[in-house]
Formats: C-alpha cells, structure tokens, sequence
C-alpha cells in the first residue's frame, strides 16, 4: 500500500471512498503499512486509557479481527481526525458549496500550511473576515470542536495531523495574517485547554525542525503576543511550556523579550543555577518536583545536584505537564544527558521503573535515542 496522501480540501467524497477502498484491499491482503494506519487510528485497536496509543495485541490477534469497508472508512476518517465518517461527509458537503464561509476557510487554511502566500493574499484581500473565522471541523479531540484560526495553523501543533508541517515561509505567512487584523490571542479548544498561538507554538516540533519557531515568537510578540500567556490547561505559559517541551532557543528568546525568571522551575529548566539556589529556599514541594524534572530533561547537571541535595527524589514519576510518564533518568537518558544520568545513578536513581505508556526502563529510552554511551553505561550499572 502506498502512504495515504492528503486530499485537497475541495476533494470529493470519491476521493476519500477511493482511500478507503485501497485501506481495505492493503488490510486483506495483509500490507504491514495499512496494519499500521488501522491500529493507529481505529478505535477498536486502540489502549483505553491513552487514546493515541494501540492496544497491546499480537500479530494474530490484530488479523483475526474483524474488519469491513465500513472500518476503512471510519479509519480514513480518523486519519483526517474527524470523530467517524458521517462527519467526514458532513464537511465535504460543506466544503463542496463553492463559496461557502467553510469552503473559504478551509481553502485559507490550505495555503497557511502549504505555504501557498499568493492564494492566501488573494482570499484575504476579498474575504477580509477570514482573518478572525474559525474551524467548524467536528474531530475526537477534546474539545471535539477545536475552533482553531488561521494564525493557531501556523503553530503547526493541536490541529489536524495531516496540517502539522511548517513551511519555509512560515513567517511571512504569519506576518501576513497578523497584518490583516489576526487576534494575536486569541483561543481555540486543544488539548482540553483553551490555548493561544504562541503556546502551541513553543511546544510544537514542526517549526523547531523547520528552523523557524525563535523568529515565529518574535513576530508574535512584535504584534502584542502576551509573552506571560493566557488561556487554560497545562501549558498557558509560553515560558514553561517551551521548556516542558524540550525548546531552549525559544524559551531564551522569550527571556529576552521580557519572560519573567521567578520561579524554581524556570531557572532549573533555564540552567540558572544561581537563580535555581535563590529560588530554592522559599519553593513549594511541586515546584522542586518540576525542577528536577525540567533541569533533568534538558542536561542542567549543576542544577539537578543542586535539587538531589536538597533532597529531592530521583524516582518519582515528573509531575503533571511534564511528562508525568516517566522519571528524570527517563528523561535525561533520552536526552543524551549522560553527566545527568550518571549524577541520578549515583543518587539513587532506580534503573528498573519502567514508563507509564511503552512500559521501558531508562535503558530503553537510551536505545530509542540512540545514546550509545548512555546505553553502555546504563547496561554496566544493571550488571
């Protein structure tokens, strides 16, 4: 089976039957691609507590499931990320209407990713109201309603799967969309959250790989970004969220512009240790948690011992919006961090706690990673 590639927005319902079609015939015939997109994106493969993750069931027990055209439907529709197929129908229909407030948006939104600034120019200048509209797209996210605007695709993070890639001209897009009267704030429902642009950018991958996100938060401060942050959920604040997730370019880039370095930590995920030291004294429990996670994660071995001599516990899962999966080791094994790992060994890290989603010990997130020293070091300590 060859990869599934995205139909245009103005696609028929052909198109997608057509996909659906071709996913059933590759699953009859047993093509390991198709068996990926199925587990990845049928409900009934998938774990009931992480709704992204497949179930754990053997080569037999995925092919002796029962699986008609009616499933490859529903499994192209989770591909596009609505919630079954009748929704799926229900924006073609939508989008089929030449015109439409739907049609017109998804068409913008197709240039934004694409990075297509002619076309996105040309519906701007003659539908001016699409700068504030926003998706009606039905999806099983929650809130299943995401409401994303133009300038939150830019982002690259949140929206449709398929959406999630950044262009080169990232920047001008989003200067373009900011120019016509985009509300640099405004929120869109993701991840159970109400979220800004700026907050998803600084935790998505797309324009970090793309080389793009530090001139992206730039622009968007240029243009009156709340660099403190606002919205709800785990990542309101472009500074902490930027450093959960691992970006330290685009966290030292919100530094610069005014992000304020008050609490434990996001000096320990800055790497203050002076700051870290200061902090520590008047820091609540949760916040101590965070910094050995945050300092662990991104490879501060000063500050990680400052924190394991205030006796702070290596082997506790990190908390809540940091990955609560998995421990510091976990992290810094990943990372690459081996003056990390083997300052948490030598603390009392355990080498046998394994995550809560893959179920692996540190050993084996130093294997995903490709840390070969860590992986030796890690191997010699288990004995």
């Amino acid at each position: 089976m060859r990869q599934i590639t995205p139909l245009p927005c103005d696609s028929g319902l052909e198109g997608y039957h057509r996909q659906a079609e071709e996913l059933f015939a590759a699953w009859k015939a047993g093509d390991p691609d198709a068996i990926q997109v199925v587990i990845h994106k049928h409900p009934k493969f998938l774990s009931d507590h992480v709704s992204w993750l497949p179930k754990k069931m053997s080569e037999a027990e995925i092919r002796s499931a029962s699986f008609e055209l009616t499933d490859a439907q529903l499994t192209i529709a989770r591909w596009y990320d609505f919630v079954d197929w009748k929704r799926l129908r229900e924006y073609v229909d939508a989008v089929s209407v030449q015109g439409s407030r739907v049609a017109l948006f998804e068409t913008a939104v197709d240039a934004v990713v694409d990075g297509n600034a002619t076309k996105l120019a040309l519906l701007l200048r003659e539908h001016p109201e699409l700068v504030r509209a926003r998706s009606t797209r039905v999806t099983f996210f929650d809130p299943p309603v995401h409401g994303a605007t133009l300038l939150h695709y830019v982002a690259a993070n949140g929206v449709e799967g398929h959406r999630q890639k950044t262009p080169t001209n990232a920047v001008d897009i989003a200067e373009m969309l900011l120019e016509a009267g985009a509300e640099v704030d405004a929120l869109a429902g993701l991840y159970g959250g109400e979220h800004t642009t700026m907050s998803m950018l600084v935790s998505s991958a797309h324009p970090a790989r793309a080389g793009v996100q530090v001139a992206l938060v730039e622009a968007l401060l240029d243009h009156g970004a709340a660099i403190e942050g606002r919205g709800t959920g785990e990542w309101v604040s472009p500074l902490q969220t930027a450093l959960a997730f691992g970006y330290a370019d685009a966290a030292e880039a919100l530094v610069r512009r005014g992000a304020r370095v008050d609490s434990l930590p996001v000096a320990a995920g800055l790497g203050r240790r002076s700051d870290a030291a200061r902090l520590l004294a008047t820091a609540g429990p949760e916040d101590r948690h965070r910094a050995l996670a945050l300092a662990s994660q991104l490879g501060h071995a000063d500050v990680v011992k400052l924190l394991l001599d205030a006796r702070e516990d290596p082997n506790r899962y990190n908390p809540k919006g940091n990955h609560a999966h998995a421990t510091p080791l976990h992290h810094a094994a990943l990372g690459g961090h081996e003056a990390v790992v083997r300052l948490l060994v030598e603390r009392g890290a355990r080498l046998d706690i394994k995550d809560t989603i893959y179920e692996a010990t540190p050993l084996g997130w130093a294997q995903y990673g490709g840390r070969t020293a860590i992986v030796a070091y890690l191997r010699a300590m288990a004995g």
